[in-house]
């Protein structure tokens, strides 16, 4: 995978449970980097770099308003996790189908 397209996964993005909390708190509304910041024991820097992961990933746009720069959450990229999860949604369900008749059995 070229660097380019490595920075911009979606999968890469999310893999991180910091970039998974900052996307679930991204939910709730736009927020500030400060804001966002003084939700996780991280410091700002820290929490910015996974902002730009994510931003990278398009999962997030960011847009000044006067000093702040505000994070908003774009959660349409996560329609091709959501795709790639449910093929496995069929594949446990038959497992867990033939498991229950085998111990039916």
């Amino acid at each position: 995978m070229s660097a380019a397209r490595a920075h911009s996964d979606v999968f890469r993005a999310i893999a991180d449970p910091t970039r998974r909390a900052i996307l679930d708190r991204l939910r709730a509304g736009p927020a500030p980097v400060n804001a966002l910041a003084s939700d996780f024991e991280q410091t700002r820097p820290a929490i910015s770099k996974h902002l730009r992961v994510l931003r990278e990933a398009s999962l997030v746009t960011e847009r000044r308003v006067g000093r702040e720069r505000l994070y908003e959450l774009k959660p349409r990229p996560l329609q091709q996790v959501a795709g790639w999860v449910e093929g496995y949604r069929a594949f446990w369900q038959v497992s867990l189908n033939n498991l229950k008749r085998y111990l039916e059995e």
